[in-house]
């Protein structure tokens, strides 16, 4: 074998390394099968764990912290008994019956995870993390591995239709409540409600505040499956990200802010993360 069929076949393994590295990152997402239901509906939200398409992983029960239903009426906490698992995929089942945007939530309890040095470095990198791996760059903590706990905290927006014509009320305004997740992604703006081409505003919040010069990532599908390609923001001193939704289709707009820790006895975890996403369609 020539040296540079070697080095295109050790530059192939790399690159399906770190393919593999980002699909086991991860990403969690509430997506209902319709984002926009008629009142008393009931609503059936397929958990992703695992992108934005495809689950590989079921979420066990045990694992929910918090399951959360926020809407014109208020904010209820639903039984955890209408969590459901298959083998790779998690549902939830939820009834809405007041006309409005109502958001759907999930907390979940933390897990830790081992990394190896070079696949940490990967998934800072790819998931929206470059300030992270810039300061082990700057420490020379780049060839170190890493033991990371990791919480999930999940949203989804679904709108509610009445009868006859919609109306909007003065009380609709359930899909800028912050439901108090260590980490989340608070809309100000409806996106069922944006004019066409119009941007939406969304907060990032950890441990219930602001975070400025934050990563924030945001894609999705089209009607027709094609993807949208992601884009970043960066937050402002408020922690606003903005992005242009110009496209139809279900969108997700995502997070994560880490922290190194200092390992304890007993306990050598070395990075904390806070993930937070939100779904919605814009139809």
């Amino acid at each position: 074998m020539s040296p540079r069929v070697m080095i295109v076949g050790v530059a192939v393994s790399m690159m399906l390394g770190l393919a593999v590295l980002v699909a086991d990152a991860h990403d969690l997402f509430l997506r209902p099968r319709d984002f926009v239901v008629r009142a008393g509906s009931e609503v059936q939200v397929r958990v992703l764990n695992g992108t934005f398409t495809t689950s590989e992983a079921a979420v066990a029960r045990n694992r929910l912290r918090e399951l959360t239903v926020a809407g014109p009426a208020g904010i209820s906490h639903p039984d955890h008994a209408a969590w459901s698992d298959t083998v790779k995929e998690s549902r939830w089942r939820v009834t809405l019956r007041e006309p409005g945007t109502h958001v759907l939530g999930a907390s979940l309890e933390p897990k830790t995870i081992r990394l190896s040095g070079t696949e940490f470095n990967g998934y800072l990198l790819e998931e929206g993390l470059p300030q992270v791996h810039a300061a082990r760059k700057a420490a020379r903590q780049l060839g170190d591995s890493a033991h990371e706990r990791y919480a999930k905290h999940v949203k989804a927006l679904v709108r509610v239709q009445g009868e006859g014509r919609v109306t909007t009320s003065p009380a609709d305004t359930a899909y800028r409540l912050a439901l108090g997740y260590a980490a989340e992604l608070v809309p100000l703006d409806d996106p069922y409600r944006l004019a066409p081409g119009g941007s939406l505003r969304v907060r990032a919040l950890v441990d219930g505040r602001p975070v400025a010069n934050l990563v924030v990532q945001a894609g999705g599908r089209t009607p027709s499956g094609r993807r949208i390609a992601q884009r970043e923001a960066r937050t402002d001193a408020a922690g606003i990200a903005r992005f242009a939704l110009g496209a139809r289709g279900i969108w997700y707009v995502k997070f994560i802010s880490m922290r190194p820790v200092a390992a304890s006895a007993g306990d050598s975890v070395n990075y904390e993360s806070k993930w937070a996403t939100l779904t919605f369609a814009r139809p």
